[in-house]
């Protein structure tokens, strides 16, 4: 646009004034998070799905811990076509900044642990009180113990269906992801957190067969 910048990926930007910026056609980057979420949707439900326009170099820690779990993945220019095994296996997992396993990233998959096989460690590096969520899971019949920055994931068989709330973003993602699982009806509140991060989400999650309304 004919802005002078300087200092890309230092600790300090410089910007000179121009009179004026020119006008350009920019496609915006696809959402790595989302993208990681349904992959990580369709290997907790044992399903398979193809996750279209995306960029697989932005979520490469995601995809290698989904294949360790027994995921098989074709992983393509655009897109990613997911195969998810009858149970998972567990993983340990440290989250880091980018290009390492991203934070936003960490409550959706560890939920998907929760019915793995075994037993898994999150260990969360970047930011506290992120495990909140685990509260909302517990009380679903997930196994999870909390010490200090390291969660402690014992799988099970099933969860079950319970009133749960939100408390973030993608934290509630994580509540729709085990009441996909769950026996039984699963009502989340404050939705408000998770439609500020996701589009259509619900019907995207229709598409795919999932029973889902919102209630006021």
């Amino acid at each position: 646009m004919g802005a002078k910048i300087k200092g890309a990926g230092t600790d300090v930007i410089e910007i000179e004034g121009v009179k004026k910026l020119k006008d350009v056609s920019y496609n915006i980057m696809p959402d790595r998070i989302e993208t990681g979420t349904f992959l990580c949707m369709a290997a907790m439900t044992g399903g398979h799905i193809k996750v279209k326009e995306v960029n697989p170099n932005h979520i490469t820690p995601v995809i290698h811990k989904l294949e360790e779990t027994g995921c098989k993945l074709e992983v393509r220019k655009t897109e990613i076509e997911i195969q998810a095994p009858k149970r998972l296996k567990a993983v340990d997992i440290k989250t880091m900044p980018y290009p390492g396993f991203p934070t936003d990233m960490q409550s959706i998959f560890a939920t998907s642990l929760t019915i793995a096989k075994g037993t898994s460690m999150i260990v969360e590096n970047l930011f506290e009180n992120r495990y909140k969520y685990t509260q909302e899971l517990i009380r679903m019949g997930a196994k999870i113990n909390i010490e200090g920055k390291t969660a402690v994931i014992k799988g099970v068989r099933k969860l079950y269906g319970a009133n749960v709330k939100a408390t973030d973003l993608r934290g509630g993602a994580a509540l729709v992801m085990a009441a996909m699982v769950a026996k039984g009806n699963t009502k989340i509140e404050n939705v408000e957190y998770i439609l500020r991060g996701y589009e259509r989400f619900d019907q995207k999650l229709e598409n795919l067969g999932i029973d889902i309304r919102y209630v006021n």
